[in-house]
């Protein structure tokens, strides 16, 4: 009895927290209100998928798209992949900075202070992407690990803007703990406001649904605003040995859903920079 007694408090705290995280979203749901007729979605991919990310063209190409690709661990490049990333580059999508060892950026931070996360994580394979031809000023947070020390720093070495994770699912254990549709995540909408601290959405697997993306589309035609999305490996059917991704299709039918909503598409440095 003790043991049920102990656990039973225990999921009545966590309960309680959860129900107050709930109430504070609830409280502040709805998108917030951007700029007439800027409504748009930024579309952004990380890791090191390039070649998968390269045979993606047609389907941009349809809906006159573009993304912007957060690449880590630059010193692997070989020559194929830099031609593909100069390719997609040339044809108006971006190539972003997602670090060089793709850590933790707290712990480098607190291991060797700046100086040590800025040799660690940032100049080496800056030093490669800028041998390849590529001047990154856009950073997605590796793990979505941040603080505001790091941030200050990642701003101080010229990013414009910095790209954070959210997610809409939380499991625990194998038991889902909340799913937020995308249209109540206030963080995941870009208000044209110059910030530079931004969250995208995460759209791999199963991450949010085709009426729940349709529903955040909408939120942008009618309120401005940028919808923020990411993703990792395209993959062309359920993920398997440990691999993580989106659906192809499913991107696909965001794309589409944008086009027939007359949305622009935005890279991640132009968002800041539309008056």
């Amino acid at each position: 009895m003790k043991y049920i007694e102990t656990f039973s408090t225990a999921l009545n705290r966590f309960l309680w927290l959860l129900m107050a995280v709930v109430s504070g979203a609830l409280a502040s749901c709805g998108s917030p209100s951007g700029k007439p007729g800027a409504g748009g979605i930024a579309i952004s991919f990380d890791d090191h998928f390039i070649k998968e990310w390269y045979e993606l063209r047609p389907v941009f190409q349809k809906y006159n798209a573009k993304a912007t690709f957060f690449i880590t661990c630059p010193d692997s490049l070989n020559a194929e992949e830099v031609s593909m990333l100069k390719q997609l580059e040339k044809e108006g999508h971006e190539i972003g900075f997602h670090g060089t060892v793709h850590a933790k950026s707290t712990e480098l931070m607190a291991a060797g202070g700046p100086e040590g996360y800025i040799k660690a994580e940032l100049e080496p394979g800056l030093r490669h992407m800028h041998a390849a031809g590529f001047r990154p000023t856009s950073y997605a947070h590796p793990g979505g690990n941040h603080d505001d020390r790091v941030d200050s720093v990642l701003l101080a070495k010229n990013f414009t803007i910095l790209r954070d994770v959210a997610i809409s699912r939380r499991k625990f254990k194998g038991f889902q703990l909340y799913a937020w549709p995308p249209r109540w995540m206030n963080a995941i909408y870009y208000a044209f406001d110059r910030q530079q601290k931004v969250d995208a959405l995460m759209i791999d697997y199963d991450e949010v649904t085709e009426e729940e993306i349709a529903e955040a589309i909408q939120e942008v035609k009618e309120n401005g605003t940028a919808l923020m999305v990411f993703g990792h490996e395209p993959l062309y059917s359920a993920p398997s040995n440990g691999k993580y991704g989106f659906n192809v299709s499913f991107l696909a039918a965001v794309l589409r859903e944008a086009h027939s909503r007359k949305l622009k598409f935005y890279t991640m440095s132009e968002l800041p920079k539309v008056k």
